[in-house]
């Protein structure tokens, strides 16, 4: 990927086009403050990378410290947060990322935003408090100890401020030295779980304890960071009535569309566990709450570039630059679908083992809702870059209704694949059945967003939409025979962890392969692929002189 973008870079030279942030790039190394883009995306890419690797480590170590209940549990309850912060943000994280990617050194609008949290987070303890003094909260959370349900909602109210933080940093332009805390932020937690599970300490307490210690310490990092950027968050500790005013109608224009879909998200992103809770229990909770962080795995090197492409989308659209946000569009979003698509695919075939893998034989019933979700981060990558398009262009009324639409009919679904059968007449299929509605609503609903950003780019549906099936069906068939040819040919002489990663050399450079004469597997033309084989010559080259 770092070589295409490189290649990219030169193409655009050689065809007169200029970036969106030519200009702004110029003026803001001469300070000292901002890395190109290729720069950013490479530091993304190399905390994604390494992060795969200590992602492996500790989810192989958490959900086995955890056990299926435990781990179930902390799903449930850690995911009923994120959908409450979800509610309460109703959009204004997106709104106060782009406003920042276009306005970086408005102060103002940082202590206007941080307030907002405040309240919102104080809302969100006294919405536990009064459901725990009237005592229905063993409605709201079923089965589950009081105790972890306010460690949970701390958890969401420091991960919401994460976000925030992370967010901040690259919207300055502020995504290296922001990586670099990442790379530091994992290894320290991949270590302390691996220590806490030396010393068999590995409880749901110790475990929110730790997320509580590595997003605080990372939050913290990155505050020094941005002020040694330049970006004093503290230069402004009061704003004036107007000023106030002012943020408060923007943010409301802005975000206005998206209380209702922040509610019906509240609500179908709750009753989707809670009825996986209410009729399949902890055990499929932690299934389905593995497939999930297996799935998150193929979507670690294309979230990289997610963030970085918003900001560039936004700043074009700031300047009504609508021809560069198809190019941005054209040149990366099917390679980096294809991307997701690469790792999905493998993962898809290998499930049992990467079960074994990171599971143990505890999680052995997981395969099925493995399967399955590992086609999630697929769409999710379409889904992610094109509302990051409505958000560049505050097209928020059409993101809310697409996505308003596609929750309803969702959840109805969720209940006829999980419900049991006789009275309720469901299929009973636990994780499994909500992993199908995941990723068919998802299929769904990111093609429509397509459309509607299609329109606005002037490029061609259908050419997007044949890519996206013979990207997947291309991928998943080479996956099937190495898969399939290295278990038949050695499947009696080697375990699971030798022959996944046989078969996974020989799927990958059998890809390789069939990029080199098909390069629209990848979204790319076939001069792309000759300009990254001489890109990589070059670079080799001057790699031995050095």
């Amino acid at each position: 990927m770092a070589v295409f973008l490189a290649v990219y870079k030169r193409a655009e030279m050689n065809e007169g086009i200029t970036s969106p942030l030519a200009g702004d790039e110029k003026i803001a190394q001469e300070q000292g403050y901002e890395d190109s883009l290729e720069k950013r995306y490479l530091y993304k890419l190399s905390t994604n990378f390494l992060g795969l690797g200590v992602n492996l480590v500790t989810q192989a170590i958490i959900p086995r410290g955890l056990g299926p209940k435990a781990y179930g549990d902390f799903c449930f309850l850690s995911n009923f947060f994120v959908e409450m912060v979800g509610f309460f943000d109703m959009g204004t994280s997106t709104g106060f990322y782009t406003k920042l990617s276009q306005r970086p050194k408005e102060s103002n609008m940082v202590l206007f935003y941080f307030y907002f949290f405040g309240i919102a987070s104080l809302l969100i303890i006294a919405c536990v408090a009064f459901a725990r003094s009237i005592s229905i909260h063993t409605h709201i959370w079923p089965a589950q100890e009081p105790r972890y349900i306010y460690f949970a909602a701390a958890w969401g109210v420091i991960y919401w401020a994460a976000q925030i933080l992370s967010q901040m940093a690259d919207a300055y332009g502020l995504t290296v030295p922001g990586e670099r805390i990442r790379i530091f932020q994992k290894f320290l937690g991949m270590v302390s779980i691996v220590f806490l599970y030396y010393i068999s300490w590995i409880t749901l307490t110790s475990f929110f304890l730790y997320q509580y210690f590595l997003m605080l310490l990372g939050g913290g990092l990155l505050v020094r960071a941005m002020r040694g950027g330049g970006y004093s968050l503290g230069s402004v500790m009061r704003l004036s009535a107007e000023q106030s005013k002012k943020y408060l109608l923007e943010f409301y224009l802005y975000s206005q569309p998206l209380f209702i879909y922040s509610l019906i998200g509240l609500a179908t992103g709750i009753l989707d566990r809670w009825l996986l809770q209410r009729y399949s229990g902890s055990v499929q909770q932690g299934f389905y709450g593995l497939s999930y962080q297996i799935g998150a795995i193929c979507f670690l090197f294309t979230n990289a570039m997610v963030p970085l492409l918003w900001r560039e989308f936004s700043i074009a659209f700031y300047r009504n630059d609508i021809p560069q946000m198809a190019i941005l569009f054209r040149r990366y979003v099917p390679l980096l679908y294809s991307i997701a698509a690469f790792f999905s695919c493998f993962i898809a075939l290998q499930a049992d083992k990467v079960i074994k893998l990171l599971g143990g034989s505890k999680y052995e019933g997981a395969v099925m809702a493995v399967t399955i979700m590992a086609f999630y981060p697929i769409h999710q990558t379409y889904g992610q870059l094109s509302s990051s398009i409505f958000f560049a262009a505050g097209q928020t009324k059409i993101y809310r209704n697409i996505g308003v639409l596609f929750m309803l009919i969702g959840l109805p679904l969720t209940f006829f694949l999980i419900a049991p059968g006789g009275r309720w007449g469901g299929m009973n299929a636990g994780a499994a059945g909500l992993a199908v509605k995941m990723v068919t609503i998802n299929f769904i609903a990111a093609n429509v967003k397509l459309f509607f950003n299609i329109r606005l780019l002037k490029l061609s549906f259908w050419k997007y939409l044949a890519h996206q099936l013979f990207s997947i069906g291309c991928l998943t068939l080479i996956a099937a025979l190495a898969t399939f040819g290295t278990d038949s040919v050695i499947g009696g002489y080697c375990g699971d962890i030798v022959r996944l990663i046989i078969s996974g050399i020989l799927y990958a450079l059998t890809v390789i392969i069939v990029t080199y004469f098909r390069p629209e597997l990848f979204g790319l033309r076939k001069q792309d692929v000759r300009n990254a084989v001489q890109e990589l010559i070059i670079r080799k080259a001057s790699v031995i002189k050095e």
